[in-house]
Formats: structure tokens, sequence, C-alpha cells
């Protein structure tokens, strides 16, 4: 099995993909590619068995809805226009599954930064589709899985917070040097060096043990409530079992 893992951001400067080659109980990280353009980012995804993506895969479904009312001049609000009204506009379903889970909120893809690597994966979604010959599944039960991992990492008990950006290279060392500890079945070779030098290459790699966990069943799917807004907004898949389960 191949897995791939993007670290999606809205530019390629800062857009990583991992490719992890699964077999015999045992995985290699076979490349990591640090500042990936859309042509690498479709063509690694539509090769792979399944692609974790670390991007929002759509919107809040009342967030769409609002701005589309907002559009036409019809929009219905409630009364007091509290905080809690503005936070379902703001968070997905499976943003606040996550967040029960872990205790991590995600950023919201309505009201945050993140926005703008959602707008170029909305974009790459639909020439994967045009790629593969089939609309790409936003709820996870295709070849693509939206992926958090930062909530992997914390499932997994290894460290999560404070490897962000160059500057942080200690910290970003202990979570690879616990990610080899945790794994010793998995083989980064030579591309370890560059995890260790980029925390966007890291989450790539994380991404796509993440998208081995959802293929193989051993992460989070949603509940029979959950599943239509799954489709539209997207679904986060959180790991639900050790990494030693990985392997198979």
């Amino acid at each position: 099995m191949l897995t791939v893992g993007v670290d999606l951001a809205a530019e390629a400067v800062r857009t990583a993909v991992a490719w992890v080659e699964w077999s015999d109980g045992a995985a290699s990280v076979r490349d990591v590619v640090v500042y990936a353009d859309d042509e690498l980012i479709v063509e690694a995804i539509a090769q792979a068995d399944k692609a974790g993506v670390d991007c929002p895969l759509g919107w809040p479904d009342r967030f769409v809805s609002f701005v589309s009312a907002h559009r036409v001049g019809d929009v219905e609000v409630p009364g007091g226009l509290g905080r809690d009204w503005r936070r379902d506009l703001a968070l997905r379903v499976t943003d606040l599954a996550v967040h029960e889970r872990t205790g991590l909120r995600p950023l919201s893809v309505s009201a945050d930064r993140i926005a703008h690597p959602a707008m170029r994966c909305a974009a790459l979604l639909s020439r994967l589709a045009v790629r593969t010959g089939g609309r790409v599944a936003r709820d996870g039960t295709g070849r693509v899985v939206e992926v958090y991992p930062a909530a992997s990492l914390k499932e997994w008990g290894l460290p999560y917070r404070g490897y962000k950006r160059t500057e942080n290279a200690v910290a970003r060392g202990k979570v690879v040097d616990a990610l080899t500890a945790a794994a010793p079945w998995l083989d980064f070779g030579e591309h370890e060096a560059v995890c260790r030098r980029s925390d966007d290459a890291t989450d790539a790699v994380v991404a796509a043990l993440t998208a081995r966990a959802a293929a193989l069943g051993l992460a989070t799917l949603p509940a029979p409530g959950q599943a239509a807004s799954a489709v539209t907004e997207g679904w986060i898949a959180v790991p639900t079992s050790p990494l030693p389960m990985l392997p198979g």
C-alpha cells in the first residue's frame, strides 16, 4: 500500500508532500517534497491508495447557507445574535467532534486564515476529480481523507505542540525522535533530515501515517447524525488505535 500525506498551504512554498510505502509489517518514507505545486499534489494523490490532506475539505453548511442568504438580502438570524450563533457559522460538525475527542480545536475555515489553503484545496479536488474520473468524497470514504496532524500526534501519545516554525527546531527534533521511538518499523531513510528542518515535512509524514489508519478502519468515522454534514463539510479522521497497529 502507498499512502500520501499533504500538508497544504495557500502557496507551494509552505506545502509538503510525503509518500509512505507499506509492506510486510513495515513502512518506509519513500520521498518527501517541500515546496509542492498543484501538479505534483494532484499526481501524488492520484497514485496513492489513500491520501491524507491537512486542510479543510469544505465549509460549514450553516455558513454556506448564511452567505447565500446574505447575498440576496434574505438573512434570518436568531434573537440576540450571540456568540453561540456565530460559532455555528464558524465551525463544522467535524471540528466540534475533534474538539470533543481531543481537546484541540481546528482552525475555522470560515473565520480564519485557513480559508486560503481551503480555497486552493477546493481547486485541487476539482482537478483530482478530472484526473481520476470521479468526484472526490469529502467524508473520507474515498481516496482522500482530511487529517489533523496535531490531533494524530496527541492520540498516539507523542509531542504535538510547539514544533512549528524554523526557530523551533529543537522541539521539532523531539517530535521526530518520539515518532521514531514509537514506530521502529518506520524507516525515514534520508528523509529524516528534512523532517527535522521543516515542520511542513513532518506534518506531511504524519498525514500519510493517518491516511494508513483511515484505510485500515483505525480512525474516527462520522456517526449517523454526522454523516450528511461530513459529505459536504468534510470529516477529520483522528486515529483510534496506537501506532503499532498501523503496519498490520
